[in-house]
Formats: C-alpha cells, sequence, structure tokens
C-alpha cells in the first residue's frame, strides 16, 4: 500500500514508520513525504532513506478569504499526493486542520496519531492538561481521521503510567516512545486490511496479548 507520511516539524514518527515499513514483505511503502513547512526537519530523514519528498508551502496559500486559501491548499495536497499513486496518508506531527472536504476525499484511507488516550485531551497541551487533571493513566492513540479535530474510529492505544515526580517534559518523552510503537503496528494493521472501519467503530483481527496490556493492539 503506497503511503504518504505529512509531516510539520522533526519528524520522529515518520522515523519511526520509515524504519518498519524497510523490510520488503511489509504491507506498506513510504512512498512520499509532504510537509507543509519548506524548512521541516524530517524532510532530511526522508532524503536519508532514498524516498521522495515534497513541500506544499503553506505560506503560498494565504489571502483575506481564509476558506478559500484552506480549499486552495488541501486541493493542492491531494493533487501531491494522487500523482504519486499514494493511497493511505498517515499524519504525523502535521500542524494543520484539514478541511471537510479533504477528509471526505480521503475516508478511510487517513489515520493520524494523537498524544492522548482519547476522547480524553484533544486538542493541544495534552500532557500538561493530563498532569492538571490529576489522571493516573496517560499515552497516545491511532485513530481514522473525521473533520471534527482528534476525533474518529479508534485503531489502538497504548498508555503509560503518570508519575507523581512528572511534568509535562518527562510525560511527553514516555508518551512518545509509546507513539513509535504503536503507529507502525497500526499502520500495518491497515494495510493488511485487518483493521476496518464497521459502523464508526474499528475491528481489528489481532492475536490477543493478555489482560496486563498498555498497548492495544500489540506491537
Amino acid at each position: 500500500m503506497r503511503t504518504a507520511v505529512l509531516i510539520s516539524g522533526r519528524g520522529s514518527n515518520l522515523q519511526a514508520l520509515i524504519a518498519a515499513a524497510r523490510p520488503a514483505e511489509h504491507p506498506a511503502e513510504i512512498a512520499l513525504v509532504l510537509s507543509n513547512r519548506p524548512g521541516a526537519a524530517g524532510l532530511g530523514h526522508a532524503t536519508e532513506a532514498g524516498i521522495a519528498s515534497q513541500v506544499v508551502d503553506q505560506s503560498a496559500y494565504a489571502g483575506p478569504d481564509r476558506a478559500a486559501a484552506r480549499a486552495a491548499f488541501d486541493a493542492a495536497l491531494s493533487k501531491a499526493l494522487e500523482a504519486a499513486g499514494i493511497e493511505m496518508v498517515c499524519l504525523a506531527g502535521f500542524m494543520r486542520v484539514l478541511t471537510g472536504d479533504f477528509v471526505t476525499r480521503w475516508r478511510d484511507r487517513l489515520i493520524n496519531i494523537h498524544p492522548s488516550l482519547l476522547p480524553a485531551f484533544p486538542g493541544l497541551d495534552t500532557h500538561a492538561r493530563a498532569l492538571a487533571a490529576g489522571v493516573k493513566l496517560h499515552g497516545c492513540t491511532t485513530h481514522f481521521v473525521r473533520e471534527e479535530v482528534d476525533s474518529g474510529p479508534i485503531i489502538g492505544q497504548a498508555a503509560v503510567p503518570v508519575l507523581a515526580a512528572d511534568t509535562p517534559e518527562s510525560l511527553a518523552a514516555r508518551v512518545l516512545a509509546m507513539e513509535h510503537r504503536l503507529y507502525p503496528a497500526c499502520l500495518r494493521l491497515v494495510a493488511e486490511g485487518r483493521a476496518k472501519v464497521v459502523g464508526e467503530r474499528v475491528e481489528l483481527v489481532v492475536t490477543p496479548s493478555g489482560g496486563d496490556s498498555l498497548m492495544q493492539p500489540p506491537s
């Protein structure tokens, strides 16, 4: 399955996806890395891995009519993806809210990873908000994308304990380590047809990992 990864920054989840997809037998091929920012550090990871990369510069799509500018940018994204023969799109730190038209166009072929156990803490500053709320488990979620931000059928989740001495930074580091395991595992399931949307829920075909697991699906 020809897969594109959309990034805006350093691309640490991109690195995890590239590494996981490297074996020839992997069901997903990272065929394109696309950024909305010309200076995104993650573009270098694509170059190092010999993967095609492209920039659709968001600054070129500005104007007084914000809705028209967003629509034009998203249309340019779709054009680039379709020109590369992309079948699946992974958002990996892509810091833009996509339009409803784009989400509909790529429905059930567009997945994201979010640094919280959705539906808790959608949006930004998830780690600080988790600490402020006093939760004892925090983590990350992969999901199919829908128009509402950080919503959509959940593919998988991974949790970490929240420690008494945690800061947003220390908690973020542990969650990020789990993201690097969860996202490749979920992309594999989707590419293999073992994670399917049925009635706005995801049905998984996986081997049970035991009742004490803090990651589902298991990596």
